[in-house]
Formats: structure tokens, C-alpha cells, sequence
């Protein structure tokens, strides 16, 4: 698939002036929209700042393999939803394209790449680690929240390449994930590390493959740090 031309997104306009963007990528079958609403349905509030953009795009329609070829807004298909496969590489660089566009949008409008996070749930954080670790090791850092790559994917061979700084991974992750087990976010945290990437994983107990209120806080806090309100 080609990919997209300008995808649909919701936008959280910062309070005060623009100087950095977040973007957050929504889980399979989800949309900007609706990322947006369940952060705001935990957190009684839009997740807003001061100084930062927040946008949810949402990802285009696709056959999915995992539901047995039935369109839904996934940011790539899928073999299996399992770590001991191949990664559908094709249309995780068609996404990659559609997504650096968004990410040039931001910088057009004079915000820097090292003041660009990004990140997201599920098969969003798997996607932005593709986008940053692959092509974009100079944005601000990537965030993962119940999310895993594959034991053979594509960004573990390009980060063994790898000379550059990498931007810095927070990984949230539920010790009770019934559809992405914790162990594969375990397994992907520590090959990351091991390849040079500076990381964090932290575990919320009882948690099934969701969010929660004191992961959304502890990732705010998080997005702060690394993206600072400018003097």
C-alpha cells in the first residue's frame, strides 16, 4: 500500500506557546480520536501542556491478517500477533513514510527534531520504534506502553549498524498483558538496551493490555524531562 496522504488527527493545542510535539500512535483497530478520549476519560482531563502539541493521528484502513483480512486502522499488518514471527515489513515502511510526512509537518512549523517525541500503545509503540530507531534516531525519545517488537525485527538489525546517540525508550508494561505478554516487552527492553538504547520498563501490576491513570501521570512526568518548557 502506498502511503497515505495526510492522515486524520486530533490535536491537543498547547496552553501557552508552541515549542515541542508529541505524537501519539493509537492501538490496532482504535483511532486518534479514541486514544484521545480514553486518556482523557482516566485522567478526568485532556493529557495538555503548556508548551507542548499533543496529536493522535489516526491510521488508515488496512486488511489485517490477525482478523482475517477484515479492514481495520492498524499502522501495519501482522502474520500473527506474536514475537516468533516475521514483521510484515512492507507495510510497516509504507507507515513509516506516511508518518515521517507528520513529523516534517511538525518541523515546517519551527518546532525541532530533538523537541519531537513519540510513541504509543500497543501497535503504536511498536510502530514508533520503528519510525525512531530506524529512521528518526535524532527525535527527542520514544515511549512504549504495552508494546513489543519481534524477535527478528528489522530495528534490532539497523541499531547493530548503529554509530549514532539513540533517542532514549519509557516502556510501560502490565504484568497480567493477556494479549501481549509482559515478557515480550521484557524481551524487547533488553535487546534494545543491549544495542545501545537507553531504557526504562516499568511494570504496573494487575494490569491487563491497557492504560492506566498512574502509567498515563508516570509518563507525563516522563514527556516533562525530556521535553522542557523553553527559557
Amino acid at each position: 500500500m502506498a502511503a497515505p496522504a495526510g492522515l486524520r488527527r486530533s490535536v491537543v493545542s498547547p496552553a501557552g506557546r508552541h515549542t515541542a510535539s508529541l505524537i501519539f500512535l493509537h492501538g490496532s483497530g482504535d483511532t486518534g480520536q479514541g486514544a484521545r478520549a480514553w486518556i482523557k476519560h482516566l485522567l478526568k482531563q485532556d493529557m495538555a501542556f503548556q508548551h507542548i502539541k499533543v496529536i493522535y493521528p489516526t491510521a488508515p484502513a488496512r486488511p489485517y491478517t490477525p482478523m482475517k483480512g477484515a479492514f481495520s486502522t492498524v499502522w501495519f499488518d501482522r502474520y500473527k500477533i506474536s514475537n516468533d514471527c516475521p514483521e510484515h515489513i512492507e507495510s510497516i515502511d509504507s507507515m513509516c513514510r506516511g508518518l515521517t510526512d507528520l513529523i516534517n509537518d511538525e518541523i515546517k512549523n519551527g518546532i525541532a527534531k530533538n523537541r519531537i517525541l513519540i510513541g504509543g500503545f500497543s501497535m503504536g509503540g511498536g510502530m514508533a520504534m520503528h519510525l525512531a530507531y530506524r529512521f528518526h534516531q535524532d527525535l527527542a525519545g520514544v515511549f512504549a506502553l504495552s508494546s513489543f517488537l519481534n524477535n527478528d525485527s528489522a530495528v534490532y538489525q539497523a541499531l547493530k549498524r548503529n554509530e549514532s546517540v539513540l533517542p532514549e525508550l519509557f516502556q510501560c508494561h502490565g504484568t497480567a498483558d493477556e494479549l501481549v505478554l509482559y515478557s515480550w516487552g521484557e524481551e524487547t527492553n533488553k535487546m534494545l538496551k543491549s544495542l545501545g538504547v537507553s531504557t526504562s520498563l516499568h511494570s504496573f501490576p494487575n494490569l491487563n493490555h491497557e492504560l492506566s491513570r498512574p502509567e498515563i501521570e508516570k509518563l507525563k512526568t516522563w514527556i516533562v524531562k525530556k521535553l522542557p518548557v523553553e527559557a
